[in-house]
């Protein structure tokens, strides 16, 4: 099995390396961006290039970041110095929409990652984690949990193009490090893939998009979010897809049928052994919470579906995957480099065998 190193050593293209940490030591905050048009607060994170003298916190464990995950009496670190001194500069901006299970820090494996290789990365936890009457209620009717469900759907894209606009004008973040409204992309998992998906319809900053183990089939399995996609996309999108072949929420027939009805250049890679969670933080704890869980009887089959840990790819393999070719696609659509395209147009599947990752490399 390969080491980080020994991945990165082998996806280096022309002194090119997606897959290896950046050179800028990362910052990160925390704001709150209040939205006026619907009376509601979005609780934000967003991360960032630091200043020099920031080298090494950010993966020092006496200097990087432990926060609270949401509803869990247990917290986590991030490879992130909180509130370092931005490095001053222009920068693209991704936008990064978590599941629907999910929150703002889902992925800060992804997010430092994409930080530290000259990224702004801003993620807001959506409006099912924020609006009150978008909770579950108790005793709820079917026909209440369909409309609360339908109101998750019609407010997820709109937290994006609030987020979007809070970020390009400013208003949310205003320090020395400056995004570009002309280099915008957006990565989601899940529910937050769908929403990636969703965005090009109706906003056309969008420049690149990566969709992890998205939702939008046509045929979702029972008690699975039923979030149809248009697919109205009026320009090229480059889309990445990254999934898992043991996906049990979002299973590769519909992720063909998404990648096949996607109107624009893309490329899909599929992470042999992957489970829906490969695509988070703390993939071993998180996927194990999901065994043990008790789902409403339209989705009791999931408890029998999912295969224990153990079965699994290894979370270092799904994680140096997801960093290296989302960090790929992103350098190749908004930065338009030659090396990323080149490194997507190659044998993917061969370089990752090369270090025991097995992946299947499907081709439009």
């Amino acid at each position: 099995m390969g080491s980080s190193g020994q991945l990165a050593r082998a996806g280096h293209c022309d002194g090119y390396d997606a897959f290896g940490r950046g050179r800028f030591p990362v910052g990160v905050a925390s704001i709150r961006a209040f939205d006026m048009a619907r009376d509601r607060g979005f609780p934000c994170e967003i991360w960032y290039p630091a200043e020099p003298r920031h080298q090494g916190q950010d993966l020092a464990p006496d200097t990087s970041d432990r926060f609270t995950v949401p509803h869990q009496d247990r917290s986590r670190t991030q490879a992130a110095v909180r509130d370092a001194a931005p490095r001053p500069g222009n920068y693209a901006l991704i936008l990064y929409s978590h599941s629907s299970g999910g929150h703002r820090r889902s992925a800060t494996f992804l997010s430092t990652h994409l930080a530290s290789h000259g990224y702004v990365v801003a993620a807001l936890d959506h409006s099912e984690r924020v609006a009150g009457e978008l909770a579950p209620q108790p005793g709820e009717t079917a026909a209440q949990r369909a409309a609360r469900v339908a109101a998750w759907i019609a407010n997820r894209v709109p937290d994006i193009r609030f987020l979007l606009d809070q970020m390009v004008t400013r208003r949310a973040w205003k320090t020395a490090a400056v995004v570009d409204p002309n280099r915008v992309g957006i990565v989601g998992h899940s529910f937050g893939g769908w929403t990636a998906l969703a965005t090009p319809d109706t906003e056309p900053r969008i420049g690149a998009v990566v969709a992890l183990a998205p939702g939008g089939s046509s045929r979702p399995r029972p008690g699975i979010i039923a979030a149809t996609l248009a697919f109205g996309w009026s320009r090229d999108v480059p889309t990445l897809y990254l999934a898992g072949d043991r996906d049990v929420f979002t299973p590769l027939p519909g992720i063909y049928e998404l990648f096949d009805r996607t109107p624009a250049t893309r490329h899909m890679v599929i992470l042999h052994r992957a489970d829906h969670q490969h695509f988070n933080d703390d993939v071993a704890y998180e996927h194990e919470v999901l065994r043990a869980m008790s789902f409403p009887p339209e989705a009791a089959w999931i408890q029998q579906a999912i295969r224990p840990i153990a079965e699994l790819c290894s979370a270092e393999h799904a994680h140096l995957t997801v960093r290296g070719l989302t960090l790929s696609h992103l350098d190749a659509a908004l930065r338009q480099q030659s090396e990323a395209r080149r490194l997507l147009a190659g044998d993917i599947a061969a370089l990752l065998a090369s270090l025991g990752v097995e992946v299947i490399q499907p081709r439009p």
